[in-house]
């Protein structure tokens, strides 16, 4: 399967790193999840790369073992051979570069935000409904054996009902110009706050039936800072918190009648912690060694593509859609609205 990356910045690196590895299956238990898969990690091919810039594009291509380089998103997307791309270009550009993509009869795997908005979604999904090609959301999270394991944890009962979760995740951003940007699609919510939202929802699978938000915008009309609450239909309660302005402890934190569970880093999840509740912790849980993360989802994207299928199970379009119209309530909330809606 030949892959293909649209706009070669620094996520791209990654992606290029889990392709690599799993090529040359570098890593033990990703090539055991693989096999699980039914997936033949040997027929990767690291094929094209395009950037505006053939300079750009072609050192790329040169560091990192792509076959070839071209200097417009077009003539890439000309090339019969292309099976697969992967959009790794800035928010605001996701939309105009997936259906370019989906125009030209590509499989896509777009990095996260989806797109700016739940219109956008739509539209993206109805067409690769009508070109009958994968279209897929890159949200790590969805696809990581973590997110079994912290349901096998949740579903055994060892800490009874979940009844409320929080979850933060934040780094120090503000000086990284396509966050800063409105023409950008720039702010915490859509780069950061997407993850706490996503692991609420993995969590607790019902309804949402109350959302309440609150953020504090800087000069340029962004998100710095943002506070989320959800209330689920079932009675769960969610508090979420992400933030371009400094670190947090990326922790997310499930809370039952019998216990709570910890997971350490819910952008990438390092463990998960087990305690009773007198705070003893009575398990712990240790994620499988990875290359980097984002095999996963390629391994996912490859599975749904030999069965003919135009999503992943573990984030199909219904979900993806979801989100986007959540997120579009919370901004509504604010008043925020990008320059491309």
């Amino acid at each position: 399967m030949k892959f293909a990356i649209l706009a070669p910045g620094k996520i791209a690196q990654s992606m290029a790193e889990a392709l690599q590895g799993l090529k040359e299956q570098s890593v033990q238990e990703s090539q055991c999840i693989a096999e699980e898969l039914g997936v033949d990690t040997s027929a990767i091919e690291l094929y094209a790369v395009a950037s505006r810039s053939m300079e750009r594009a072609e050192e790329f291509a040169k560091q990192w073992g792509f076959e070839k380089a071209y200097g417009s998103y077009e003539e890439m997307l000309d090339d019969e051979a292309v099976d697969i791309v992967y959009v790794a270009s800035p928010h605001s550009y996701h939309f105009v570069h997936t259906k370019m993509c989906l125009e030209h009869g590509k499989h896509v795997l777009v990095e996260k935000p989806f797109t700016v908005n739940a219109q956008q979604a739509q539209e993206l999904i109805s067409l690769s409904k009508d070109k009958g090609v994968l279209l897929a959301e890159a949200i790590w999270t969805r696809y990581m054996p973590s997110r079994s394991m912290l349901n096998e944890v949740l579903d055994s009962g060892v800490i009874g009902t979940p009844t409320s979760l929080v979850a933060n995740l934040g780094y120090p951003m503000r000086h990284k110009e396509r966050l800063c940007k409105p023409e950008l699609a720039g702010g915490a919510l859509l780069d950061v706050g997407v993850y706490p939202i996503h692991f609420s929802l993995m969590v607790f699978r019902s309804r949402i039936t109350k959302l309440d938000a609150t953020a504090v915008m800087s000069p340029e009309g962004v998100d710095w800072t943002n506070s989320v609450t959800f209330t689920f239909d079932n009675g769960e309660l969610a508090v979420l918190h992400s933030t371009m302005l400094s670190p947090t402890d990326r922790l997310g934190v499930i809370y039952g009648d019998k216990g709570y569970v910890e997971v350490l880093n819910i952008n990438n999840c390092e463990a998960i912690r087990v305690y009773n509740t007198e705070h003893k912790m009575i398990a712990t849980h240790k994620v499988p060694e990875q290359i980097n993360g984002y095999e996963y989802e390629v391994l996912a994207c490859m599975k749904a593509i030999a069965q003919g299928e135009i999503e992943c199970g573990d984030m199909p379009h219904s979900e993806t859609l979801r989100v986007m119209q959540i997120l579009d309530s919370i901004r509504a909330k604010w008043g925020m609205r990008y320059p491309c809606e």
